[in-house]
């Protein structure tokens, strides 16, 4: 027993160490990477990126933000990924934070947890667009209920009676 305690000793030295220098050699991301981050752990790829999902996200960086025309389709009618490059193309990083504030869109765009993000987090995410050249086309436009759609859509089913209430 007596010699196994110098061991544990400084084995919990060695990992306390490890985990002290990982600490400190930590450097605050440049806003672009960071944006890139978040872009990618938020999701924004998985609809605002042409076969993103299919690829199993092994889609080159080219091609990301560019918008797609697979369509939602669902009681709220038809709605298309738009291209973020060509969206944040002319505004100001302002205008994309006010734009993010106050966003209400359609499904199934979660518009709720952009809107809950950081300012730094907007500031980020406007970097890394911006960082990107302007590629792609605009998606198409949103088709109301009932008007069928051009292309490829996935379909959601309208809630049942009693859940769409709640």
């Amino acid at each position: 027993m007596e010699k196994r305690t110098p061991f544990t000793a400084m084995a919990l030295m060695l990992v306390a160490a490890t985990f002290t220098g990982l600490a400190q050699s930590a450097e605050p991301q440049a806003p672009a990477a960071r944006g890139k981050y978040l872009v990618e752990i938020a999701g924004c790829n998985d609809c605002h990126t042409p076969n993103y999902a299919m690829a199993s996200g092994k889609t080159p960086e080219s091609e990301w933000l560019t918008g797609d025309a697979l369509g939602w389709q669902g009681p709220w009618g038809t709605t298309y990924a738009s291209n973020l490059r060509l969206y944040m193309k002319d505004k100001s990083e302002a205008q994309w934070i006010e734009a993010a504030r106050n966003l209400r869109a359609r499904p199934p765009m979660p518009w709720f947890n952009v809107a809950a993000m950081s300012d730094a987090d907007l500031k980020s995410i406007y970097a890394y667009v911006k960082s990107l050249p302007v590629a792609g086309s605009a998606a198409p436009s949103y088709v109301p209920p009932g008007v069928d759609p051009q292309g490829p859509v996935v379909r959601f089913p309208a809630p049942p009676a009693n859940v769409a209430g709640k």
